[in-house]
């Protein structure tokens, strides 16, 4: 898996980093509202204890996420959401951070539909020999028995953006952000060990993914994907309905 993907890389952040991510933050989770112009650079610069040159790189970065924009006497407006990125790794985050509902967990679901199962078929006609091989590892290595939550969504993930890449498309690997997101939110919101029959059966629906590949049959490709991201959805709801797992405070 490239570095950087899954988590974030422990240890400390930079100073602009630390800008943007509690900057964002503040903004997803509606400390500043949209419409709101944030507070200037000196008093900004002093509640984070950073330079203004840092402060305005963080901006520029936040204003290319579609989170604010600056205008010049005025000072930097909170944009609308419908200006944000939400296939930005960060942006996901920040909202699973604040809190999300179930619509918001549908509407990320019905965006997979969208893109994976198309993925799959594109590499049932195009991914090569070692890919296949490298997919039906990575889907048998999902039921090991001895998974945690955590590993078992690592795996999934890691799944997910191979298949990604074997599309040969260079456009869906930039979708990889959101499938980390949906999977790691999904993660924090269903954190108990998961069940050797439910290890089983994710595995199990994986491998039908790669053996579809495997026989170059675009459609069944599809299918299984599709079936993937559908049976996971329904799960999470019934298990929200049920009060095995729950949305974070704020939703």
């Amino acid at each position: 898996m490239p570095p950087g993907t899954f988590v974030k890389p422990s240890g400390k952040r930079t100073s602009h980093q630390h800008v943007v991510d509690e900057l964002g933050q503040a903004v997803v989770g509606g400390e500043f509202a949209v419409g709101d112009i944030l507070p200037g650079d000196t008093e900004l610069a002093a509640r984070f204890r950073v330079s203004r040159t840092v402060l305005r790189e963080a901006m520029k970065t936040l204003a290319a996420k579609g989170l604010v924009f600056p205008r010049a006497r005025i000072g930097t407006r909170v944009m609308p959401r419908s200006h944000w990125n939400l296939f930005d790794s960060d942006v996901l985050s920040w909202h699973f951070n604040a809190g999300v509902d179930r619509d918001f967990l549908q509407h990320l679901s019905e965006v997979r539909l969208a893109l994976e199962p198309y993925a799959a078929g594109l590499a049932a006609r195009r991914a090569s020999d070692a890919d296949i091989s490298q997919m039906m590892r990575l889907a048998v290595a999902m039921g090991d028995a001895g998974h945690s939550a955590q590993t078992l969504v690592h795996a999934d993930l890691e799944f997910h953006l191979h298949l990604l890449e074997a599309s040969l498309n260079p456009f869906m690997r930039t979708v990889g952000s959101l499938i980390e997101a949906a999977l790691i939110g999904v993660f924090k919101l269903t954190s108990p060990p998961p069940e050797e029959a439910e290890i089983d059966r994710v595995a199990m629906a994986h491998i039908r993914i790669v053996e579809e590949i495997q026989r170059r049959d675009e459609d069944g490709a599809r299918s299984a994907m599709e079936n993937v991201i559908r049976v996971g959805q329904d799960r999470l709801m019934l298990n929200l309905a049920e009060g095995k797992a729950s949305l974070p405070i704020g939703s």
